[in-house]
């Protein structure tokens, strides 16, 4: 059975006052998720750089079976939790990948 990778795109809103609180409970959460879990491939964060409250997370997982575990880790649900009072808007698109590389 191949494995087919999960990619998606997270739109979020955050609330201006908040943002900087949430900029590093999400670098705690990514650092977290790369570190610990072997299913999560790449989670990349960007902000609008005229709308800095405007993030973009581009997320890369193995598989479905990945994506589903990550849900259930304690380091992404702590992040969920501390962070929802912060996002007032949250879009979650899947993608498929047209050219993804990184260099090692």
């Amino acid at each position: 059975m191949s494995r087919k990778p999960v990619v998606r795109m997270a739109e979020l809103v955050i609330g201006p006052e908040t943002l900087d609180a949430y900029c590093a409970l999400l670098a705690e959460e990514i650092e977290a998720s790369l570190a610990l879990e072997d299913g999560v491939l790449s989670l990349n964060a960007v902000s609008i750089r005229d709308n800095p409250n405007q993030v973009r997370i581009l997320e890369v997982y193995a598989d479905q079976e990945a994506y589903e575990a990550h849900l259930r880790t304690p380091h992404f649900l702590k992040y969920k939790r501390e962070t929802a009072g912060m996002v007032t808007s949250l879009t979650l698109i899947d993608v498929d990948p047209i050219v993804m590389r990184a260099k090692p």
